[in-house]
């Protein structure tokens, strides 16, 4: 007799059904899975038969054949370890009711408790959408699946609950979802921008930037602010809409990113990778593709600071997923897409020593050193960043002033609003911010009135910009537009955005 339990796989953040049977036949003792299992997968039969005998279980004499279908698809991991045993609890009739529409996720301890996995969110999602009612999951990862509803979502410490759940001794009741506070803090207060003193012209490009979501590039001497503004633009950031969060959480989940008792992502991620990352850390990779920093940081902030120090495999592999929104990853075991729909913020020095423009300091680098500095960053990875600006060092007088400056929430409400107009209008199409309007629509939404034309045509000429430099200039000018609640972009919207273009590498280079 072959007896069967509902398990999922996962690859990538493709989820799919995996049928587990099992079959008991007489002859030479023995466990087989077969089915495309991994070396984890067959270090099941272990863990299950421990776990049986430890509580308690009779375990089936015989040939015992577990077979996990489709049998043509890889599967990988350790969550099948339940629903091989459940499979093998229906056989020996320890469980005797049905279990047909229930679906098992877990790995199991040596003494049959249920150990927490990956992935659990896209399993919950993927169980519900193939009309299931119930999915059992591990105890640790309870918050995670609670957040789906129409399904019921069990959480299961040991295989003891499961057993007593289906023969009546003592029936699960389904999770619920408990919030989690995932606000990050910076030496136990909340990052907000009201801390950071000065900075007036630094702080309206990063709100600008924010409002459009364009990428950003802060250059300045060490000590200027640098981190401490980047670190604070999650707090000005519209709030995710509850598809962002979910999408974001199950990058996360796949990852095994989530914190302890967290189900939801539901701040805006900020991450910085140190400059040693490898490409693969960047990018994602391994023998499995996981998701790397970039896709980490999707629907928030990917922060890379010192960024002529990072390698530059690593900062060239970032030139198509800043632009398309995604990054494919393929493997032997088979192709990876990984959405990273993200704000690129880069800090750096101008010079080997940092002091290059400043007043205060004397630079001691050669026009050779500066050169070969900013040489680093490749043209077309600058290309893709719409607000590049020098961020000045604070006098004495503005660290002094005991003045409030503004709050993140009163900047947030700004880049809110701006973010609106936004929305309205590109109801209907794929372009949800001002830095995602393609080529083709530039001219459509970017409307200009005689003044601001003549403007861009005489800096067009002056500065001998490129096309796509064009087009930042009236993105961004686009954004300031609507920061200035006008529908028209006027000649003040294009001066202002054209400020924000003086510090790319042609400049740089001039100047030494």
């Amino acid at each position: 007799m072959v007896c069967c339990s509902n398990s999922m796989g996962i690859f990538g953040l493709e989820t799919f059904m995996v049928k587990v049977e099992a079959d008991v036949t007489e002859g030479f003792p023995s466990f087989d899975i077969v089915g495309l299992p991994d070396t984890a997968v067959k270090e099941s039969r272990d863990r299950v038969r421990s776990s049986l005998k430890n509580n308690g279980f009779d375990f089936p004499g015989g040939k015992i054949t577990v077979n996990l279908a489709p049998a043509n698809v890889r599967k990988e991991g350790s969550v099948y370890d339940l629903p091989i045993l459940m499979a093998l609890l229906k056989y020996s009739g320890a469980v005797c009711r049905d279990i047909s529409d229930s679906v098992f996720v877990g790995e199991l301890s040596l003494s049959g408790d249920v150990r927490g996995i990956h992935g659990v969110l896209p399993m919950v999602i993927h169980a519900k959408e193939c009309g299931f009612h119930n999915i059992f999951i591990p105890f640790d990862n309870k918050n995670e699946g609670a957040v789906i509803q129409g399904i019921h979502v069990f959480a299961v410490k040991n295989i003891r609950e499961i057993f007593q759940h289906f023969n009546g001794q003592k029936p699960l009741s389904p999770s619920v979802y408990e919030p989690f506070d995932d606000r990050t803090t910076e030496n136990g207060t909340v990052p907000d921008f009201c801390q950071i003193k000065g900075q007036a012209i630094a702080k309206r490009a990063v709100e600008i930037a924010c409002a459009g979501m364009h990428n950003l590039l802060l250059i300045g001497s060490p000590g200027s602010g640098k981190s401490m503004l980047a670190k604070r633009i999650p707090t000005i950031l519209p709030d995710m809409t509850f598809e962002e969060t979910i999408e974001t959480t199950k990058i996360y989940s796949v990852a095994g990113q989530l914190a302890e008792n967290q189900g939801l992502v539901t701040t805006r991620p900020f991450r910085a990778p140190h400059h040693t990352i490898s490409v693969g850390g960047l990018s994602g990779g391994g023998t499995i593709p996981r998701p790397g920093e970039v896709s980490l940081a999707h629907n928030g902030v990917l922060f890379l600071d010192e960024l002529p120090e990072f390698s530059k495999s690593a900062l060239e592999v970032l030139r198509q997923p800043v632009e398309d929104g995604k990054i494919t990853i393929s493997r032997v075991s088979g192709t990876v897409s990984y959405p990273c729909n993200i704000m690129l913020v880069v800090a750096m020095n101008p010079c080997p020593c940092g002091y290059f423009g400043n007043s205060q300091h004397k630079c001691i680098c050669t026009k050779k050193k500066v050169m070969n500095y900013l040489g680093k960053v490749s043209g077309p990875l600058l290309d893709r960043i719409d607000i590049q600006v020098e961020v000045a060092p604070v006098d004495f007088k503005s660290l002094s002033s005991r003045q409030q400056a503004e709050t993140s929430a009163e900047i947030k409400e700004r880049v809110k609003k701006a973010r609106a107009m936004q929305v309205q209008r590109f109801y209907g199409t794929s372009v949800s911010c001002n830095a995602d309007i393609r080529a083709g629509m530039v001219n459509y939404y970017c409307i200009m009135d005689d003044r601001a034309r003549t403007m861009l045509e005489k800096v067009f000429d002056v500065l001998g910009l490129s096309a796509r430099a064009y087009d930042k200039i009236l993105k961004v000018a686009r954004t300031i537009a609507d920061l200035d609640n006008s529908d028209i972009i006027r000649q003040n919207h294009i001066a202002e955005a054209v400020q924000y273009r003086n510090l790319d590498k042609k400049y740089w280079q001039s100047e030494s």
